[in-house]
């Protein structure tokens, strides 16, 4: 199953952040996949295309700290913005932001943070009882428990594994990272608990393991906290990126057996991706592919349901990513 609601678009430029997360990322796979002959015929079958969950302020403290979540509903919340999306630099100045540009108010995204993050729970539940679902959205991997970062206010990830294990859906969870990036909030914010497993494959240099490892007050980065599984890719290691991956799978079978694992699946490993921070990764089309075809067959002989996330994935061709999976995927779930 594809969740997908053409009325979230996932651009940044209503609020004056020209940082390129665009909206063909979603709408162009989507058009590839209507295009195909036989996924066309059966639209209704994969498709879901309305969001119908909403987060409590009770979901977010599940995860994150209760001053944290007053501070996104006050006046506060436009200075938490400002920080987690890196809006002002070091001297003062607009960083990736131009509000004279903004079609709507900045503290607007609050709202519509918070439905692409319902949605992930949405996509969760989807997945439980489907055994698969990809979701257009979602993949907040940086967001730490009393504060928001690398683009990601909240931590979605979190947040839907804490509630579907409150309502009593799912008891163990995995969750596989192949973002470009370290899952380093989710690490952090599941550390020391038996009943979430973490894998992360990342760039081994480059943000968020580029910062310094304590503060000015010594406490700890919590950037730095291992995942369960974490697997550093060198900027000259594409090569064995894939047979790492497939080993770190294996290693996941020495922890808990789960009911459910979240896939933070970013297309931002890709050679073609238009984010700079990125650039230690650059596998080809063929490399993602076998990637993505290698964590799905995975989960799916194992029997786990999944939820996969778009997580990262910028510029004019992170389309391309998910387009070429999700037609192989839905082949193989429509038999």
């Amino acid at each position: 199953m594809i969740l997908y609601d053409p009325a979230l678009t996932v651009e940044m430029f209503k609020y004056g952040i020209q940082i390129p997360v665009l909206d063909s990322r979603a709408s162009k796979t989507f058009e590839h996949l209507k295009s195909h002959e036989r996924l066309a015929r059966c639209l209704n079958r994969w498709h879901i295309d309305k969001l119908t969950e909403s987060l409590s302020a009770g979901d977010l403290e599940r995860v994150h700290s209760a001053e944290y979540v007053r501070r996104l509903f006050s006046s506060e919340l436009e200075a938490e913005l400002v920080r987690t999306y890196e809006l002002i630099d070091e001297n003062g100045n607009y960083h990736r932001y131009d509000p004279k540009q903004a079609a709507l108010p900045l503290t607007q995204m609050r709202d519509w943070i918070l439905a692409k993050a319902a949605g992930t729970y949405q996509a969760g539940r989807i997945a439980i009882e489907e055994g698969f679902c990809f979701y257009f959205a979602g993949g907040m991997h940086h967001a730490q428990y009393d504060y928001g970062s690398g683009f990601c206010l909240i931590n979605d990830i979190v947040v839907a594994v804490r509630r579907l294990q409150a309502e009593g859906r799912i008891r163990q969870a995995w969750v596989i990272d192949v973002d470009a990036h370290k899952g380093d909030g989710t690490a952090a914010l599941t550390a020391g608990d038996d009943s979430i497993t973490t894998l992360s494959i990342h760039m081994a240099r480059g943000w968020p393991l580029d910062q310094t490892q304590v503060d000015a007050k010594s406490r700890p980065n919590p950037s730095f906290t291992p995942s369960d599984i974490d697997i550093p890719i060198g900027a000259n290691e594409n090569q064995h990126y894939n047979p790492r991956l497939k080993d770190g799978l294996e290693r996941l079978f020495t922890f808990a057996t789960p009911d459910f694992a979240i896939v933070v699946c970013g297309s931002d490993p890709y050679e073609a991706d238009e984010l700079p921070s990125t650039r230690g990764l650059a596998l080809t089309l063929e490399q993602l592919l076998e990637r993505d075809r290698m964590v799905y067959s995975f989960l799916k002989a194992a029997n786990i349901p999944a939820a996969f996330l778009m997580a990262g994935g910028y510029g004019e061709n992170s389309w391309r990513v998910y387009a070429q999976f999700l037609e192989w995927a839905l082949m193989d779930r429509l038999g």
